[in-house]
C-alpha cells in the first residue's frame, strides 16, 4: 500500500495532527483573551462615565460660568442683550472693600460652627441611645428619624414658621403656660438673636437624622465583644466611647463632619424662606448675601464674585480641617 501524500511544508502522521489540534485552541484562546483584555480594562471607566458627565454638567459648568461672570461687567443690560465686557478682578476688589462682606463672613463661620457642633453632638447621642433600645422601640425611633430626614425642606420650614408664630404658635402658647408671660405674642422673627435661634433649631432638626442613622449603621459593625470587655474592665460610658467607639469610627465621624460643614455653610433655602436674611441682616450668611447683591442691585457680577469667594472660603475651611485630621491620624 502506498502512504497518503502530504502537502509540502506540513508535518505528517497522527502525532503532528494531534499537536496541531492542541495548538489551535490554545492560540484561539490567547487571541480571545487579548481581545477581551482591552474592553475589560475600559469597563470601569465606562461605568463611571455617566456619573462624571453628570457631575461635569451639573457642577463644573455652573462653577465655570459663575467664575466667568465674576470677571465681567454683568448687569441687567448684559443679561438681556449679552456682550458683557471683561472687568478682571474689579468685582472682587469691590466686594473685598465692602465692610458688610466681612461682617457676613464672620457671621457665616459662627453660624456654621454652632450648627455643626450641635448636629454632631446630638446625632452622636441619638445613635448611642439607639444601641440601647429594644428592637421595636429602635424601629419606631428610626422610622421617625427617616420621616424627619425625608421631609421636604420647605415643608419643614413652613411647620417651624407655624410653631414660632407670634399669635397662634405652639411655642409661645407653651412658654406662657409654663409661666413665661413675656412670650405672650412674642415675635421671634422680628428680633435678630431670636430669629437666629429659630433657624439654628430648624437646621439642626433637619440634619440630626442623617448623622444619627449613619452613626447607628456604623456602630452595628463594631464587635460587641469590645464593649463587653470594656464593661468587664470597669470602663464607663465616656471612657468606652473615647477609647473604642471614637477610634474605630473616626473615618465616619470625619466624613460626616465634612458633609455637615458643607451643607450648613451653603444653607440658603431655610434662611431665605423664614427671614430673608433679616431682621436687620442678623441672619444673612454668605449665600444669602450673594443672592441679595445680585437680586436687589441687579449686579450679577458682584453676586458671582461673592459666590466664588464663598466657595473659596469653604474650601479653605475644609483644607484646614483635613490637615488637622490627617495630622491626628499620623500621631495615632
Amino acid at each position: 500500500m502506498t502512504r497518503p501524500a502530504t502537502r509540502p511544508g506540513t508535518a505528517a502522521g497522527p502525532v503532528a495532527e494531534a499537536t496541531a489540534h492542541a495548538a489551535a485552541p490554545a492560540s484561539a484562546s490567547a487571541s480571545a483573551g487579548r481581545r477581551r483584555a482591552v474592553p475589560g480594562a475600559l469597563w470601569p471607566y465606562l461605568l463611571i462615565a455617566p456619573t462624571v458627565v453628570g457631575i461635569a454638567f451639573l457642577l463644573a459648568y455652573p462653577l465655570a460660568r459663575n467664575l466667568l461672570i465674576s470677571l465681567q461687567h454683568y448687569g441687567m443690560a448684559e443679561l438681556i442683550r449679552g456682550g458683557a465686557d471683561f472687568a478682571g478682578l474689579e468685582n472682587y476688589r469691590e466686594i473685598l472693600r465692602d465692610g458688610e462682606f466681612w461682617q457676613v463672613a464672620r457671621r457665616t463661620l459662627w453660624w456654621t460652627g454652632i450648627n455643626v457642633v450641635l448636629i454632631m453632638v446630638i446625632g452622636t447621642v441619638v445613635a448611642l441611645m439607639l444601641q440601647r433600645l429594644g428592637k421595636r422601640m429602635r424601629t419606631l425611633v428610626l422610622s421617625g428619624l427617616v420621616l424627619a430626614w425625608a421631609s421636604p425642606v420647605i415643608a419643614t420650614t413652613t411647620v417651624f414658621q407655624w410653631l414660632f408664630s407670634s399669635r397662634l404658635g405652639v411655642v409661645n402658647w407653651l412658654l406662657v403656660r409654663l409661666g413665661f408671660d413675656s412670650f405672650q405674642d412674642y415675635s421671634w422673627l422680628a428680633h435678630g438673636p431670636a430669629a437666629f435661634t429659630v433657624l439654628v433649631l430648624l437646621v439642626v432638626w433637619q440634619s440630626v437624622p442623617f448623622v444619627a442613622i449613619t452613626l447607628h449603621s456604623a456602630l452595628t459593625t463594631v464587635p460587641a465583644e469590645l464593649f463587653e470587655s470594656a464593661r468587664i474592665d470597669g470602663a464607663g460610658g465616656w471612657r468606652t466611647f473615647r477609647s473604642i467607639t471614637l477610634p474605630l469610627l473616626r473615618p465616619i465621624f470625619g466624613l460626616l463632619l465634612s458633609l455637615e460643614v458643607i451643607w450648613v455653610f451653603r444653607c440658603f433655602a431655610q434662611i431665605w424662606a423664614v427671614t430673608g436674611g433679616g431682621p436687620g441682616g442678623a441672619t444673612t450668611t454668605l449665600p444669602v448675601y450673594s443672592y441679595q447683591v445680585a437680586r436687589s442691585l441687579h449686579r450679577y457680577d458682584l453676586g458671582a464674585a461673592a459666590a466664588t469667594l464663598t466657595v473659596l472660603i469653604l474650601i479653605a475651611v475644609l483644607i484646614l480641617y483635613f490637615r488637622q485630621m490627617f495630622r491626628q491620624e499620623a500621631e495615632l
